[in-house]
This record gives structure tokens, C-alpha cells and sequence, in this order.
């Protein structure tokens, strides 16, 4: 017996034992390209680490260079005060504090562009260099002076501003930090507060910061104080005019460190170190760009090397694979010949596996052929035969009242309303027809409508005015035709009053996210809620008044047409009035897609 399975064994195709050495290749491949990519994530994590650590040494020296200097213009504020102003009699002793501010100012004027001293109520005391005070300035109202009265035990950096306190005649303009503080007066025995302004000059702090801005990487250096304001940035002319932007108020938020964030879709690091005194902060800006830009020769490289590896091993698996590979390409070609729509005609042959499969899909093929056939017929039938009798549903009670209308009209002479409504009745009924389609432009069917309702408001006299309000974009959809007049026709048996002059309906048309929605609204006297919700459900449900199209045939239509989560909307939240809905997918209205819809 095992003889004979020996035998039989050997008269079936061979095994695809063969394909190990294809896995083998491929587990190869996976594995040197996880290497080179753990190595090149290393590597690129120190270059980035490497990158960023040198950003905040050069912030580290930057910072104690500012402090520096801020250390240098609070001492000038101290000397100002302790050694010139305080236990000195403000007035009595006027030209002697001048002469000391005077020395001091000199002493300092490469950084300093004015020191001033300022009474109760803003009023200016003396100030060095001498110079007249413009007359508009009110100093009570500027944020130097307004902070320092606010927070009297503290010293207050301001943002860069121009110097615009003092007229010294040479007509010049200069940027300028002020430092302020509130001090003890001395006037005549009797303590006072005053204010100490010392106006940095500007330049030195920008070039500083212009020093560290050198780098033409993309990476740069901004300050801003602790509310984000801009103190120096490289691009402050641009961020100004609003052609640039920076994130300043988030780094101002931050504590010392590193972060990342966002601008203008592009992430950076942002290192942040906090200057003493002021709560200015210096931060530093690392485009994600710069930190990939040195690693671009690494990637060539190791790309280089994984081809070079790749190809070899390509090449050995080849020699290897081909004889395998064939009887499998040529079931993937019967399979692609199928499903390109021709007889399904599947390779048999090959190794065990693939003559077992190349059987199997045949005949799942052809039995899958054969149901699918009978299941297109079924359905198509009776998606046409549900249509044809939600279609047949219109009753020509409309079309008898409108003609009784037109013969009034010709036995009352009114000839020019007879001739319209003829006009509107062939237009009418011409789009009713459709040319024996049921899918139709949404423009045809607001022409539809718009026919309807110019019959409507001849028979009723003018009880009603009809607004329209379709974009542009939804008209050249596709949609079931004669879905708006039954609406429309609700609307004017139920929410207008023939009595009544002041009825209002408007019909409205948009686009929502891929959707087509056609509403019309009135303003009558509305629907209870409860009984909204029975229009779209009750099958049985018997209209009081029209032509005994419900919107539950529309709502029915729409569905076959386009799918369950289509249909009709109600809208019965107001106070009053009515509001239907249509929704339906944005197809635009093309000869194909009609036909695809229809069929």
C-alpha cells in the first residue's frame, strides 16, 4: 500500500518546496535594511543632539553677554539714584545731582542715550543729556512708566520703542530700551515718589544678537520679553509688516529648555534660555531642515549600500526563483485576463499548491459568475420596476386644476395669463417627461419647479412669493427628477393661506462636504413634531389635501437611487414654518453617470 501512494504521489505535480529559498532572500533584505536603519537613526540622533547642544552653548555665552550688560545699565540706574538722588534734597541740591548725572552719562554714553528723573504726576525734574521735553509726550501713560508705578519694587525693561521724550535740535531718531524704576524724592525735608529713566541704546543689544544671527543654515536667534513681544528678531521688519510670523508668545510660556512646534507647517526646535532681571527670553530656532541637511550624504551612502546588497541578492534569487515563480505568473495572468472582463479561463498546472489553487479558482469563478449574473438581473428588475411605480404615483389632479384655470382665463379674456400658463404648463410637462429618463440636472429640476410654481401663483392669485436660492456649483448634479414639485406643492397647501398676502417659500440649494442638499421652506404655520416624524415612516399614512405624493416617495426614491443614508430631512425646530430637505451624493450630471444611475 505505501507503495502505491509512493507511485501516486509521483504522478501529481511537484511540491512548492522551493519557494524557502525566496523567503530566506527576502528575511535577508529586511534585515540589512532594519540595520542600516537602526544605525542611520543613531547616528542621526547624535548629529541632532550634537546640533542642538551647540545651539544652547552659543545661547549660554549669548545670555551671560546680555546679562552683562543689563547688569551694567542697572548699576547706572543704582549710581543714578543712591549715589546722586537719594539723602539729597531734589531741589535745593538741583545743579548738584545735574553735575553727577551729567558725569555719569558721559561715563556711559556708548550704551546710554538719556537718564532722566521724573516728579509726582510725571513731571520731568531733570535729565542728561540736556534737552528740552517735546510738549505731546505724556509720560503717566506710557507703559515705562505705568509698569514702574505698578510694580514699584522692581526694575522694568520695556520693548525696543523710539526715543520720543526729549528734542535735542539734531532732528534724529533712536531706538532705544528704557529701564525704570520708582525711587524715593527727597523735597524739602519731605519724601516723595519719582520715577528713574535710563534709555539703553538699542544698537548694543542688536548687535549682539546680529553676532549669533550669522549662519545661513535657516537656523536663527530671536529675543522677545516675558509677554512675547518682540525685542530683536532677523526678520522684525517682516513680522511687523505681517509678511512673516513667529510663535513668540509660546516661547514665552516656556521654561528653560528645548522644544518642538510648528510654523507655517515646517517643525522646528526651539531652545529657550531665560535672561536674569528682565524675564526677556533668547530663543533659538532649529528648522527641522537644518538638522536633516548634514545627514543628506549618510543617507546616499547607506542607500548606496543597501541597492548594492539588494541587486545581488535580486539576482541570485532570480536564478533560483525563475522556474519557481512561472506556473504562479501565469495564474496571476488568467486571474488579471478575468478580471479585465474576459472568460474565466484559469492556468491549472504547476506545483501541487498551485494546480490545487488554479482548480479551485476556476471553479469559484464560474459559479460566482453564474450567481452574479442572476443577482444583476434581479435587482435591476426590480430597482426599475420600484422606481417605475414610486414614479407612476403622480396624479394628474394638478394638471386638471390648472387647466380649468386656463379655460377661466380664456373665457375671462386674460389672454396674456392664459398664454403663460400655457407656456409654463408645455414647459412643465416637457421636463416631466424628461425624454423618458428618471435622472435629471438639478437645474432642470429647479426649471422644473420654477414652472410649477409660476402655475401655482397664477391659480392662487399671487397669495405667496416664491425666493429662490441655488449656488452655482450644485446645478450641474445629478438628481431624480420630480422631487421638489411634490414638496413644493405641500408647501403651498399646508403652509399658505389663500386668504392671507403674505406667504413666503423659498427654495434653496448647496454643497456640504461631497453632498447635495435642495430644501424648501415656508413660513406657514408649521408641523407638530410629532407627527413630522410620521412622514418619512407611515407607508399607510393618507394626505388630507394634493396629490397624494408623500415624502416618503421621495424619501424612497432618493434611497433606491443612492443609498440608505440619502433621503429626505425635516426641520421642525421653529417657531413656526416648515423646512424639507433632500440630500443626495454630488454626482456631476454627465451622459455617463446618468446612464450608470438609471441602470
Amino acid at each position: 500500500m505505501s507503495s502505491k501512494k509512493i507511485r501516486k504521489s509521483k504522478e501529481h505535480p511537484k511540491p512548492f518546496h522551493s519557494t524557502i529559498m525566496f523567503v530566506f532572500s527576502m528575511l535577508s533584505i529586511v534585515s540589512i535594511v532594519l540595520v542600516t536603519l537602526v544605525l542611520y537613526r543613531q547616528f542621526a540622533g547624535v548629529s541632532r543632539d550634537k546640533t542642538v547642544e551647540s545651539t544652547k552653548q552659543l545661547m549660554e555665552q549669548t545670555v551671560e553677554n546680555l546679562e552683562e550688560y543689563l547688569t551694567r545699565m542697572r548699576n547706572i540706574s543704582d549710581t543714578a539714584y543712591y549715589n546722586a538722588i537719594k539723602e539729597v534734597d531734589i531741589f535745593s541740591q538741583a545743579s548738584e545731582i545735574q553735575d553727577q548725572l551729567k558725569l555719569l552719562y558721559e561715563a556711559n554714553k556708548n550704551s546710554v542715550r538719556s537718564i532722566a528723573v521724573y516728579g509726582q504726576g510725571g513731571s520731568l525734574l531733570m535729565a542728561e543729556p540736556l534737552a528740552r521735553q517735546k510738549e505731546d509726550p505724556d509720560v503717566t501713560k506710557q507703559s515705562w512708566y505705568t509698569n514702574a508705578v505698578e510694580k514699584v519694587e522692581n526694575l522694568h525693561f520695556s520693548t525696543p520703542h523710539i526715543q520720543n521724550l526729549f528734542d535735542d535740535g539734531s532732528m534724529k531718531y533712536y531706538w532705544v530700551i528704557s529701564l525704570s524704576r520708582v525711587v524715593e524724592l527727597t523735597n524739602q525735608g519731605k519724601l516723595q515718589h519719582g520715577v528713574i529713566l535710563v534709555d539703553m541704546d538699542y544698537s548694543s543689544i542688536s548687535r549682539m544678537m546680529k553676532q549669533i544671527n550669522t549662519t545661513s543654515s535657516g537656523q536663527y536667534y530671536y529675543l522677545c520679553d516675558s509677554r512675547g513681544e518682540i525685542i530683536y528678531h532677523p526678520r522684525q521688519i517682516q513680522i511687523r509688516d505681517g509678511i512673516a510670523a513667529e510663535n513668540s508668545a509660546e516661547a514665552a510660556a516656556y521654561r528653560d529648555g528645548v522644544y518642538e512646534d510648528r510654523l507655517d507647517g515646517e517643525t522646528r526646535q526651539v531652545v529657550v534660555e531665560t535672561v536674569s532681571y528682565t524675564g526677556w527670553k533668547l530663543v533659538g530656532v532649529i528648522p527641522e531642515s537644518t538638522l536633516t541637511r548634514g545627514l543628506a550624504s549618510l543617507r546616499y551612502f547607506l542607500l548606496l549600500m543597501v541597492l548594492v546588497l539588494i541587486m545581488i541578492l535580486v539576482w541570485i534569487n532570480r536564478v533560483i526563483s525563475l522556474r519557481i515563480s512561472r506556473p504562479i505568473m501565469k495564474l496571476n495572468q488568467s486571474v488579471t485576463e478575468y478580471e479585465a472582463g474576459q472568460a474565466p479561463d484559469i492556468f491549472i498546472g504547476g506545483s501541487l499548491e498551485v494546480w490545487h489553487l488554479g482548480r479551485s479558482i476556476q471553479k469559484s469563478y464560474e459559479q460566482i459568475d453564474h450567481l452574479m449574473k442572476e443577482i444583476v438581473t434581479e435587482q435591476s428588475e426590480r430597482r426599475k420596476s420600484e422606481l417605475a411605480a414610486l414614479q407612476s404615483q403622480i396624479n394628474p389632479h394638478f394638471l386638471y386644476n390648472t387647466l380649468d384655470s386656463i379655460m377661466w382665463m380664456v373665457e375671462g379674456e386674460q389672454n396674456e395669463k392664459a398664454s403663460f400658463m400655457i407656456d409654463q404648463l408645455a414647459k412643465l410637462l416637457r421636463l416631466s417627461l424628461s425624454g423618458g429618463h428618471t435622472i435629471i440636472s438639478v437645474a432642470d429640476e429647479i426649471r422644473h419647479a420654477t414652472s410649477y410654481m409660476n402655475i401655482q401663483k397664477a391659480r392662487y392669485k399671487d397669495a405667496f412669493t416664491v425666493r429662490y436660492d441655488i449656488a452655482p456649483e450644485v446645478k450641474d448634479c445629478c438628481t431624480s427628477k420630480l422631487i421638489l414639485q411634490p414638496i413644493l406643492e405641500n408647501a403651498v397647501n399646508y403652509g399658505i393661506d389663500p386668504e392671507d398676502d403674505i406667504g413666503e417659500i423659498t427654495v434653496g440649494g448647496c454643497l456640504d462636504g461631497g453632498r447635495v442638499i435642495l430644501w424648501v421652506e415656508d413660513n406657514g404655520p408649521g408641523m407638530p413634531e410629532e407627527e413630522a416624524e410620521l412622514v418619512l415612516t407611515d407607508t399607510k399614512r393618507v394626505q388630507k389635501k394634493g396629490s397624494g405624493i408623500g415624502l416618503i416617495n421621495i424619501h424612497h426614491r432618493m434611497q433606491i437611487l443612492f443609498g440608505k443614508e440619502y433621503g429626505v430631512r425635516t426641520d421642525t425646530g421653529k417657531e413656526e414654518g416648515m423646512k424639507v430637505s433632500v440630500i443626495f451624493p454630488a454626482v456631476p450630471f454627465t451622459e455617463e453617470n446618468r446612464r450608470r444611475l438609471e441602470s
